[in-house]
């Protein structure tokens, strides 16, 4: 079994490391628990051809040497890896064979045999096999039985062999652009742009079998007596022994308009002038499409490397597609190592951008309004990691961010009052939003405001799971201890967050008279209300000040904030006509930031529950909202599924969101509006444009703020995002609540 090369997969052996040592468990006699054994995880190297010459075809022999065919000659790939884009090549190798003007090239017994102008020849067999076929415009080729090969330059046909040309014909009509053979029937198959033709060795008769319009392609089904045909519309099945259609032809493709076709491991493969697809055993398709793939869109030819790659030729370079055995497990270690590499500023999780074409080297790590969101989802899987694994660099981790938010309320001098962010002052001009930061004394440093919402319950959610699951005291404390500045700021304030200027932030509410202010379909009055109380509660539960758990009793007893929580997720919806600007800018489409809110709230709302009455209720609200959900397949949320009812979550659709994500994590371009594989929706409330969503490698990179139904988009490989709170979160929360397993021993 292929792995990423030696250089990626060196660390991880030290990173997986999984200690013995157990922390804090959820009590379970939950059977639905995911085993970690290895699944197949698919990459991409890519060779882009500097000079883009006419490409053609590409085949790797039985040495694993890849040869592609070019109008200026061979090529070769030269370098590449995962992340490191190789180039295309002169290929040299055979010196004496730069004067021949190859126009094909195939494998032959995993073989390269090649055709020029005079003859069949190859290089293996010590160079024995040179037929001359009498054909100098000669364009294609197939091998048949006992190394009979039959040519053709579009219009004619030759049959040659050790014995000389044994058979001429003429083809009328459109030329000839592919030859095939099949050896049930032990006959050729020839593809014209408007008909299908076999010729019999045998008898030496050609028959044309039937008639059409935009053939492009075909390949012989191994084992099935069945011929596919890729057309500019669709492909349809032809029956070799009937020599009969079977059934309809099947344009509900990614894309229809299709240029190559081939056959690998019984699945189809498909080229199109819109990327690759392969189509599975369940009728559905895996699409390759846009740079984290391929090097350009339109396709010119697959085939099959090995057991475990698959080669994609495109008009600008090659795409080597591999396809290795990984466990969850491994798959962390990966993405733990990219994280501490390059999105690590200050102990923040960051994301590296301005980068140049998908070079990570040329990126920079930039600061963002929501460093301590991001950094807080960050840091509590790294809690959990710690509290699975006992791991010493979990913990290492954990304090390093813990001290980058704390600095987040020590670098102004509000009491109580977290930034959004801080940086050096060196490059203020240069910082996005630079009108929200802030001197201090030390001009050396800037500090971020205009603190919002999400920023405050993704720190509430981080406290509690470090002052719950972390066995160091030391940190401990230093997590309730913010946690306590920061909501006693809020109550203080008549809950607002309070500004450098004295006035609260744009979003830092849970003021009765703004949260009840708004319309009951509107989501903030749910939202805000769900998140205070589940400040309150962890706040209470950590420090035990009566005050928190008064006052929440106050806003939802006086205020009708536990009303406002448990309203059902079908009542929100738009403003009704007459409300208030601000209610209807709110309202207009679903707020996918919101959802991550609730989620991220929903940890301190159900765990630290004032009472088993108000806990129960929680569950039906969480359950509610989870269900709304479910058609995204958040890995996040089916995770937070588990944490009210272990029985009854999408745990499939968990592992699916965590196998699927690509190891490449760069924000390419991405494009799916145009497939006919998909069921468009009308438009809705909710955004969704599909009946189902599309895996996560087959979308721009998000986070979980994101709408995971948005079909295209993307930053032109100018960003690569951070697996910190994307991908690790889930997984180290999955194995916490023990709904993922530990890697399973073969």
């Amino acid at each position: 079994m292929k792995y990423l090369h030696l250089k990626l997969f060196v660390f991880v052996g030290l990173l997986v490391g999984f200690s013995q040592v157990q922390g804090q468990q959820l009590p379970s006699n939950s059977q639905r628990v995911h085993q970690d054994v290895p699944f197949v995880q698919e990459y991409a190297i890519k060779y882009y051809s500097e000079e883009v010459p006419m490409l053609d075809k590409v085949y790797a022999d039985r040495n694993g040497t890849v040869q592609i065919l070019s109008k200026s000659g061979l090529l070769r790939p030269h370098a590449g890896a995962f992340l490191y884009p190789g180039t295309l090549t002169p290929d040299k190798t055979y010196l004496a064979m730069k004067d021949k003007n190859i126009v094909s090239i195939s494998t032959v017994e995993n073989q390269f045999v090649y055709l020029d102008d005079k003859a069949v020849f190859s290089n293996a067999w010590a160079g024995s096999l040179y037929l001359q076929h009498e054909l100098p415009s000669a364009a294609s080729f197939a091998h048949g039985k006992d190394f009979t090969f039959l040519v053709s330059d579009g219009g004619h046909i030759h049959l040659v062999s050790k014995d000389g040309v044994s058979y001429k014909g003429k083809i009328s009509g459109s030329p000839v652009i592919e030859i095939t053979y099949d050896a049930a029937t032990e006959r050729f198959l020839l593809l014209a742009e408007n008909k299908l033709m076999s010729f019999s060795p045998a008898d030496k008769k050609l028959k044309t079998l039937t008639e059409g319009a935009g053939f492009t392609s075909f390949v012989v089904r191994e084992g099935k007596n069945k011929l596919a045909i890729a057309t500019k519309d669709g492909y349809f099945e032809w029956d070799l022994l009937s020599d009969k259609k079977v059934g309809q032809k099947q344009n509900a493709l990614p894309w229809p308009v299709l240029t190559s076709l081939t056959e690998i491991n019984g699945l189809l493969w498909f080229g199109s002038e819109q990327g690759a697809f392969m189509e599975k055993e369940d009728g559905k398709f895996n699409y390759y499409f846009g740079e984290r793939w391929l090097p350009g869109d339109k396709v010119l030819h697959i085939s099959q490397k090995n057991a475990d790659e698959v080669l994609i030729l495109t008009d600008k370079g090659l795409g080597k597609l591999v396809f290795m055995s990984q466990t969850l497990a491994e798959k962390a270690a990966y993405y733990e190592q990219q994280v501490r590499d390059r999105h690590i500023r200050h102990g923040f999780n960051a994301t590296l951008r301005d980068m140049e074409k998908g070079n990570f080297n040329t990126g920079r790590i930039k600061d963002s309004d929501n460093d301590g969101l991001w950094t807080s989802m960050y840091l509590a899987g790294q809690a959990f990691r710690y509290a699975t694994t006992g791991s010493p660099f979990a913990l290492q981790n954990v304090k390093e961010s813990l001290d980058a938010m704390e600095r987040l309320y020590t670098i102004n001098d509000i009491e109580g009052f977290p930034a959004r962010s801080f940086s050096r002052s060196g490059f203020k001009d240069q910082l996005g939003g630079s009108e929200h930061w802030q001197d201090i004394e030390d001009p050396e440093w800037v500090w971020k405001a205009t603190t919002s919402s999400d920023e405050v319950i993704g720190h509430v959610f981080v406290f509690g799971v470090i002052a719950e699951l972390v066995d160091n005291e030391a940190l401990r404390q230093q997590a309730i201890g913010l946690l306590d500045q920061l909501m006693t700021h809020i109550v203080e304030n008549d809950w607002y967050l309070i500004d450098f200027d004295g006035k609260h932030t744009t979003w830092g509410r849970w003021n009765p008279e703004y949260v009840n202010g708004f319309p009951t379909m509107v989501g903030d009055r749910k939202l805000n209300s769900s998140n205070i109380i589940a400040m309150l509660q962890t706040a209470y539960h950590f420090t035990g000040k009566e005050m928190y758990k008064k006052e929440a009793y106050k806003l939802m007893d006086k205020h009708g904030y536990l009303e406002n929580l448990m309203r059902p997720m079908e009542e929100i919806g738009q403003a009704k006509e007459g409300s208030d600007d601000w209610a209807a800018m709110l309202s207009q489409k679903w707020n996918h930031s919101d959802d991550e809110m609730y989620f991220l709230g929903y940890w301190g709302l159900y765990r630290y529950a004032f009472t088993d009455e108000l806990k129960e209720k929680y569950k039906e609200t969480i359950k509610d909202h989870w269900e709304a959900e479910r058609p995204e397949k958040d890995g996040l949320w089916n995770i937070f599924g588990a944490l009210v009812d272990r029985e009854n979550f999408d745990l499939e659709e968990a592992v699916w969101y965590l196998q699927e994500y690509p190891l490449d994590l760069i924000n390419w371009n991405v494009k799916n509006s145009h497939r006919k594989d998909i069921e468009l929706l009308e438009p809705n409330f909710r955004n969704q444009s599909t009946k189902e969503v599309l895996p996560p490698d087959e979308l721009k990179m998000r986070r979980h703020n994101g709408n995971r139904f948005e079909l295209d988009g993307g930053r032109d490989g100018k960003e690569e995002m951070s697996a910190g709170d994307i991908w690790l979160l889930p997984y180290w929360m999955g194995r916490y609540m023990d709904v993922i397993s530990k890697p399973v021993s073969n």
